[in-house]
């Protein structure tokens, strides 16, 4: 319920009819092209949307509250489980106080006495770390330094005006052994009760971390995920407590502005994250950019000019936000042969989001490549037979010579010959900007080359993909493509002889159409 809430609240302070929000038309992530009523569809995963009624949102809130407060234990926090046996843990307990600590400031009434037990509980467990932190060593239960649940602890305690002076030197003290994630927390602790020297200090920390991809428009911190399995080994929560600090101490940064459009770009489900709690967190820190940005009051004309010609003009506020006609297309005749030059003008408030995107066809021999999230290069390589052997074991315990398999490899470029029964290698080299998952790669074959494999199956081609051997092409399904770059290898014999092109490569996304990209086309001659 917590996302929801949030949500709703925004939608409602933007003076928005969440009922005329159901209808919308408009898809407002430039990110994504296609026909919006077809893209608009593939959100609506269920029949209920609570978020637009506010009578479906309060029963949800409430049943939600209701549920949280019976799960309550005795000594005011909350466990895995519940009951007289249950005990409290500081990281459930965190994750719940917070949560009710939102949902409080998006106008949710609570049952009194439920958050402020589960505060009383935090500063208990803050007061017995502390006492840990500063016992001689010989003296147990101590620890040499503030962990990451004392940064989230801290954090939630902050929230809640209960500030601990000691705590935080320990906190600042062990910055450099906290993670990305828990440094983000503090940092955003700091800045509330107005420890700016101590803020500036873990923010710069943070800047060693982060990563600016400028073709794309994005930032994010590089964590290296050594904590997976820990909550504060999640990249998407990492990114979303980082927005948070954003938000407060430069909101209209284009850090700030990159980091949103990487978490928007990296929803795994549509609609949303992995979980219901990084949702939770990742709906919250994008509110908090909103407001903090002015992006929640859009007021601008804009128009369109191709070529010095003016073809469209709208009218962008928050009336007509979801409704406005935010497609022009040129088509057919009227993309004329030259340079063309597509111009915006706006006048008024709020940014700009814009995409743009050419479709073609062409009888050109070597097509170049072309991509922006998901780009594949592509290489051919001539496996020359090595004849080399080596000394095993033979049946009386004597050296014997065995053979091995060995090749030597030869990049090939393109109009490079072959012989009919050559080997080649042909690796797809797969660059991603964002984290995802069912994605296709598909690879042309030229026509007078086979694959060297007979019966499609998971092989040892990298990232677990599942290849499917086909008359025309190779198929590879990856079920998670992380970001960064990846390697996939195959091999093709050739067989008969000619002048052959192979077709570029192209990645597109099971569930994401406007997901493309390619490698160069290449040309190979196999002679007698």
């Amino acid at each position: 319920f917590v996302p929801t809430v949030i949500t709703q609240k925004v939608l409602k302070d933007m003076g928005l009819d969440l009922a005329a929000i159901r209808e919308k038309r408009t898809n407002l992530n430039a990110q994504e092209i296609g026909n919006d009523q077809e893209r608009a569809k593939q959100w609506k995963r269920f029949d209920r949307e609570p978020v637009f009624s506010e009578t479906a949102a309060t029963e949800l809130a409430k049943d939600g509250v209701e549920k949280l407060t019976n799960m309550q234990n005795s000594d005011g926090g909350w466990g895995w489980f519940y009951g007289s046996q249950e005990r409290s843990y500081p990281h459930t307990t965190c994750v719940i106080v917070h949560g009710l600590q939102a949902a409080q400031d998006s106008g949710l009434a609570l049952v009194p006495g439920v958050l402020e037990r589960g505060v009383e509980w935090l500063k208990t467990y803050q007061a017995g770390e502390l006492q840990k932190l500063n016992a001689p060593t010989e003296i147990k239960p101590w620890k040499n330094s503030a962990d990451d649940i004392d940064a989230f602890v801290y954090s939630a305690l902050v929230d809640a005006d209960v500030i601990d002076l000691e705590m935080m030197k320990m906190l600042y003290r062990d910055r450099t052994k906290l993670t990305p994630y828990a440094n983000a927390l503090i940092g955003y602790a700091f800045d509330k009760h107005g420890r700016e020297t101590e803020r500036d200090m873990i923010l710069r920390n943070l800047e060693q971390f982060l990563v600016k991809d400028d073709e794309n428009q994005t930032a994010y911190l590089k964590t290296g995920n050594r904590y997976w399995w820990h909550w504060y080994g999640s990249d998407i929560e990492t990114q979303a407590a980082y927005l948070r600090l954003l938000s407060r101490v430069k909101p209209k940064s284009p850090e700030a502005a990159g980091v949103a459009k990487f978490l928007i770009n990296n929803r795994k489900n549509a609609t949303y994250w992995t979980s219901t709690r990084d949702t939770a967190f990742c709906i919250e820190a994008l509110a908090e950019f909103m407001r903090a940005s002015g992006e929640d009051k859009p007021d601008m004309t804009m128009e369109l000019y191709v070529d010095g010609k003016k073809h469209q003009e709208v009218k962008i506020n928050r009336s007509t936000l979801f409704h406005f006609d935010n497609s022009f297309v040129l088509e057919g005749d009227a993309v004329t042969a030259g340079k063309h030059t597509v111009e915006f003008r706006k006048a008024g408030t709020g940014p700009l989001y814009y995409n743009a995107y050419l479709t073609n066809f062409t009888l050109e021999d070597n097509i170049a490549k072309a991509g922006l999230e998901v780009k594949v290069d592509r290489r051919f390589r001539k496996l020359t037979p090595i004849d080399q052997s080596i000394k095993v074991g033979g049946s009386r315990g004597q050296a014997v010579d065995q053979k091995i398999e060995k090749y030597e490899k030869t990049l090939l470029n393109s109009g490079d010959s072959l012989k009919s029964g050559d080997l080649v290698e042909v690796e797809l080299i797969l660059e991603s900007k964002n984290d995802y998952e069912y994605l296709i790669f598909e690879d042309m074959k030229a026509a007078g080359f086979e694959a060297v494999d007979v019966q499609s199956g998971y092989t040892n081609n990298g990232l677990g993909a599942y290849m499917e051997l086909r008359d025309e092409r190779v198929a590879f399904f990856v079920h998670q493509l992380p970001l960064g770059k990846h390697s996939i290898t195959y091999r093709l014999r050739a067989e008969i002889p000619g002048r052959f092109s192979a077709l570029p490569a192209k990645a597109s996304a099971m569930y994401a159409p406007e997901l493309k990209g390619n490698s160069d086309g290449t040309k190979l001659v196999i002679q007698d």
